[in-house]
């Protein structure tokens, strides 16, 4: 059985029938009943998928930002090593005396292609980490596991659909915001007849952003199940990109409102989750700075800082991986929802439930991972 079994596109079938009469619990074979889902079962059913993949987004999530930091360090390392000669030319002179333009062109030299090379790994980490998140819930709806290998070749197949969405999203809903600056910056720092910057071209680029970010915000709703049809349907950048328009349709406060919760709730248990990290580093950095007010011994200062910072990276790290998951499961989940009521998509996932697992056996298997 193919990864995208019983998720393809098809006519919807008989309507989802009303809920206000008795009517046979439906079917769970994994985190949500497969019939439409409430705004708590969207939100629970994200925290279900998360705690029974855990692992698998865990290893995932933290290896492509690892792989990322480790190659952008590695850039800067080797940008510094060959312009190294340049810093004092350019940044230790005396008062009033600039930098020679040969100086400054030569850093920028060195250091344009580590902008570059960071951004482009800034996109192909979030590309992996969009499409991760549809890929559990596929299994997770199905209650069946799935580990890291599995899961990584599914990403890695599907992301250069994902990353077309990734990048006409952002096109589309920054990409004006982007020309209005690039026209209305250089006008800014233009010497005139009065310093500071012009009022009127000032208060333009003000209004022009005030006035985009409402429609920039319905186009990001409007597309932001692309990534998770672009992953379950197997289907290019545009087409998912239509498709979300069409599922979102008649939707979209739904879609904006759960969304926005999935978002707030991730950050309210990524500062929990991050806040005894920083405890323990204030507790590890407080006493080392007390003692050197009295003349303490300054290895120890050095020690304390060094615990600081890495309980902050290590406690980033860590609510992190929640911060970027639980709001992706919730799109898919939303997804799968929308497909419910839309297309009677529980019929398939019922039969694809009953199927057995590529690989396995016919029979019951246990769910989760």
């Amino acid at each position: 059985m193919s990864h995208n079994a019983g998720w393809a596109q098809h006519h919807p079938g008989q309507p989802v029938p009303p809920w206000g009469g008795w009517a046979p619990p439906a079917p769970q074979p994994g985190v949500i009943p497969l019939r439409p889902l409430g705004t708590g079962e969207v939100l629970g059913g994200a925290f279900s998928a998360f705690r029974r993949y855990w692992k698998p987004m865990t290893g995932i999530i933290l290896a492509v930002q690892g792989l990322g930091l480790l190659l952008v360090v590695a850039a800067i390392g080797v940008a510094a090593l060959g312009a190294h000669d340049r810093f004092a030319a350019v940044f230790d002179r005396p008062k009033g005396d600039p930098p020679a333009a040969d100086d400054v062109a030569a850093l920028l030299l060195y250091f344009a292609p580590v902008a570059v090379l960071a951004l482009v790994t800034l996109t192909l980490c979030t590309g992996m980490l969009t499409a991760l998140c549809p890929a559990v819930i596929q299994e997770a709806v199905l209650g069946r596991p799935t580990t890291f290998a599995a899961l990584w070749r599914r990403c890695w197949s599907r992301l250069p659909s994902v990353l077309g969405v990734v990048l006409c999203v952002g096109l589309f809903t920054a990409g004006p915001v982007l020309a209005l600056y690039a026209v209305c910056f250089p006008l800014m720092i233009m010497p005139g007849d009065r310093p500071g910057p012009s009022p009127v071209v000032l208060l333009v680029t003000v209004m022009g952003v005030l006035l985009w970010m409402p429609v920039a915000v319905w186009l990001a709703v409007r597309f932001s199940l692309a990534p998770a049809v672009a992953v379950c349907e197997g289907l290019g950048p545009v087409a998912a990109m239509r498709r979300s328009a069409r599922l979102v349709g008649g939707g979209w406060w739904r879609t904006f409102g759960i969304t926005a919760l999935g978002y707030l709730l991730a950050t309210v248990v990524g500062y929990v989750v991050q806040l005894p990290f920083v405890l323990i580093g204030v507790f590890a950095l407080v006493p080392t700075i007390m003692g050197a007010g009295d003349g303490g011994d300054p290895a120890a200062l050095v020690l304390g800082f060094g615990v600081y910072l890495a309980s902050i990276l290590l406690g980033t790290a860590v609510s992190a991986v929640f911060q970027v998951g639980y709001p992706q499961l919730v799109l898919s989940l939303l997804y799968v929802d929308q497909r419910i009521r839309k297309e009677n998509l529980a019929e398939a996932l019922v039969a694809s439930a009953a199927a057995p697992a590529p690989g396995r056996p016919a029979g019951p298997g246990p769910a989760g991972a």
